[in-house]
């Protein structure tokens, strides 16, 4: 598994003009399957968003986690963070999940985080998403 982490001030996801999914401050979660992950993977991810320390405490240090702020997460699939660029400049997908594999372990993870006490909301798996969001500080972890 792989996600790109953007801490934000807001963040929304768009399907077919509508918006289905959108959050005030905390975690914007680009989240990528690759074949050989599995359960423990996707729980341990959602585990190391809910408690990476990226927030800052009151000495403006980086000190508190999202469970800390309560700050609420937008978690949007995006296989392409799976992608093999090793081989020249046309990207490999073989390494992400297929669909049927990788959805249930997108779902793991936003559950996994609801289940900690935070609200989440979430793209649609496999739609064509536009993703507006505000960086906070610019604030971007790429995590696996």
């Amino acid at each position: 598994m792989r996600a790109v982490v953007q801490r934000v001030l807001r963040a929304r996801v768009v399907v077919r003009g509508e918006t289905v999914g959108a959050i005030g401050p905390g975690l914007c979660v680009l989240l990528g399957v690759a074949a050989d992950d599995d359960n423990a993977d996707a729980e341990r991810l959602a585990e190391k968003i809910a408690r990476l320390r990226i927030f800052e405490n009151d000495a403006g240090k980086f000190d508190l986690s999202l469970l800390d702020v309560g700050g609420e997460a937008l978690v949007v699939s995006q296989f392409t963070l799976i992608a093999d660029t090793s081989k020249g400049t046309r990207p490999s997908f073989s390494e992400a999940a297929p669909p049927e594999e990788a959805e249930p372990l997108y779902d793991a993870v936003w559950a996994a985080l609801s289940k900690l006490g935070i609200r989440v909301d979430t793209g649609v798996f496999g739609a064509r998403m536009q993703l507006e969001l505000v960086n906070d500080g610019p604030v971007t972890l790429v995590l696996s």
